[in-house]
């Protein structure tokens, strides 16, 4: 006996009127788009050239020049300037209170210049760590830590990936604190805890256990811990395909009888997973709107290589199957624009916890697309694809890494998976 096939009613809609299909940037924020624009072609990028240049005869790799920061420092005051500043943070009274989507726009313009975001005080892991202070920080925590943070003195981590576990599942993160008289006890081990070694890093959040017999969601908390504190031994750098990533790095530490204090606990013991709805949604999502601005930068690199260069009698754009390569390239940029885009709407629409699986949707599709447009344009370049002279080695490893952080692809696609299956 045959059965009539039902079609399923999705979540999924092409409905004009749906308001998560208007992903246009809101016309008050134009303005703020185009100047950052400006600003990156006429203070960013020459301000990189110099601060690369003056770092390249220093003979401590894990710091800066004092004259490194001094030009950085002034590309950043005219940046707090101009009011291109903490732009990061949707409705905060910090920020300039930008929806997700328009700041979607911003940020694939920032992802084409390494040095961009930092000069606009936009950077990973501060951004995140920065939207946790604002929304669940105490008072205190927010004058001691915020407040410097926001004013670009100093930089952050975040501490969470674990070597001995499969920290991908958060449930697994072993470092344990413990409450002893007014001071909290942390033992531990983390790794690849980026820009632990940038030497203006003063403060990490730490996911620890708290409370093993609690219900498993219950079991994590955050706690904040400045670096400085004794018993926090860095053991020294993790590599990224063979290299150290210094000054900034991603180091490998441990937490011996590590001692802070009962307030440095954000938000209260136990609400470990609830911190991480309001830091990972946002976090991921800036990624990726990062790495469009670095899959765009590649695709450029490519067509100028291809149209520049010549073998067999023929541009190298018009060789075997660079053209369609190229235009593969584009196409996929468009569709990893327009799902970006709607999952930051679905975020300022729905929230960070309803959004998660458009959330989940990007993070697992832009980083492995990105990386093949990369990886083609290194392949056009030649040999001088895998050097030196161009960005794009240090931009596959970038963008490769990022199918990893914040949770690797495989975590991502089975959260869309499950959710595709549990629909009607």
């Amino acid at each position: 006996m045959k059965h009539a096939y039902v079609p399923r009613t999705t979540t999924y809609t092409l409905n004009p009127e749906d308001e998560l299909n208007d992903l246009r940037m809101s016309e008050q924020v134009r303005p703020l788009y185009d100047h950052v624009r400006k600003f990156i072609r006429e203070t960013v990028d020459p301000m990189s050239a110099e601060f690369y240049r003056l770092g390249e005869k220093k003979t401590d790799r894990w710091s800066f020049t004092p004259e490194q920061l001094e030009v950085l420092g002034k590309a950043k005051a005219k940046a707090k300037e101009v009011g291109l500043w903490n732009f990061f943070l949707p409705d905060a009274e910090t920020g300039e209170g930008l929806k997700n989507l328009d700041y979607a726009y911003i940020a694939a313009e920032l992802g084409k210049s390494p040095l961009a975001s930092e000069t606009m005080n936009c950077s990973a892991p501060d951004t995140g760590n920065m939207e946790v202070l604002e929304r669940v920080g105490t008072k205190e925590q927010k004058e001691k830590w915020l407040k410097p943070l926001l004013n670009g003195e100093i930089r952050s981590a975040y501490a969470m990936t674990e070597p001995n576990v499969a920290s991908s599942d958060a449930k697994n993160i072993s470092t344990t604190a413990k409450l002893v008289g007014d001071e909290w006890v942390i033992n531990g081990e983390k790794y690849y805890i980026s820009g632990l070694g940038d030497p203006r890093c003063k403060i990490m959040i730490v996911m620890v256990k708290t409370n093993p017999d609690a219900p498993p969601s219950k079991q994590q908390s955050q706690i904040l811990v400045p670096k400085d504190t004794p018993g926090v031994e860095i053991l020294g750098p993790m590599h990224v395909f063979g290299h150290d990533h210094a000054p900034r790095g991603h180091m490998h530490l441990r937490f011996n009888n590590v001692r802070v204090p009962k307030e440095n606990m954000l938000l209260g013991e136990g609400r470990g997973f609830e911190i991480s709805q309001v830091r990972l949604g946002p976090g991921r999502i800036h990624h990726c709107m990062r790495t469009i601005g670095k899959a765009e930068k590649a695709l450029d690199m490519m067509v100028s290589r291809g149209l520049t260069r010549e073998a067999f009698g023929k541009k190298i754009a018009h060789l075997g199957g660079n053209l369609q390569i190229i235009a593969q390239a584009r196409c996929e940029i468009e569709a990893m624009r327009l799902m970006v885009l709607k999952a930051a709407k679905a975020m300022d629409v729905l929230g960070n916890k309803e959004a998660r699986i458009w959330v989940s949707m990007v993070k697992a599709m832009v980083p492995e697309r990105a990386c093949k447009i990369i990886d083609q344009a290194i392949q056009m370049h030649g040999a001088t694809g895998i050097s030196q002279w161009t960005p794009l080695a240090e931009m596959y490893q970038d963008v490769r890494h990022l199918r990893f952080a914040d949770g690797p692809d495989e975590v991502h696609w089975m959260v869309v998976g499950r959710h595709e299956l549990s629909m009607p």
